[in-house]
């Protein structure tokens, strides 16, 4: 169906270490993304969310690699479905700004009958939680 993953990249006006504790502070992360109970920025740590809007679903996700600052990447499946996928948030320090890019690779794996795991519902979650939540989070 597709294979391209899903790219967002926007600039915060924020330093790089501000931005990379939101991402990685479990009490930073609950104000702009998902309450999530624990987290920690260390691979193998595996943790999980409910969220969705017409259906909840079970999230579960395990960290990959972290590099202090500059990348944080963990999959990202749901409990009681096939597929299983990637997210990568990159940092780029611009002094008291942060380039950041998000990648979101394996779509394709996830059920194709649902209107939720489709390419175009992870565009709008994902524009929506780095383009305004973690946006309006970090600037105000």
């Amino acid at each position: 169906m597709y294979s391209k993953p899903l790219i967002i990249e926007t600039s915060y006006n924020a330093p790089v270490l501000k931005v990379w504790k939101a991402l990685t502070d479990v009490y930073e992360m609950k104000q702009w993304y998902f309450n999530i109970a624990e987290f920690k920025a260390e691979p193998g740590f595996e943790f999980s969310f409910d969220a969705g809007e017409d259906v909840i679903y079970t999230h579960l996700c395990k960290v990959l690699e972290v590099i202090f600052e500059k990348k944080l990447s963990y999959s990202w499946r749901y409990k009681d479905y096939a597929g299983n996928s990637v997210v990568t948030f990159e940092l780029f320090d611009e002094g008291d700004k942060t380039r950041f890019k998000l990648t979101h690779e394996g779509l394709e794996s996830f059920p194709h009958d649902k209107k939720d795991f489709t390419k175009e519902s992870f565009a709008q979650g994902w524009t929506f939680i780095t383009g305004t939540s973690l946006k309006n989070y970090l600037e105000n």
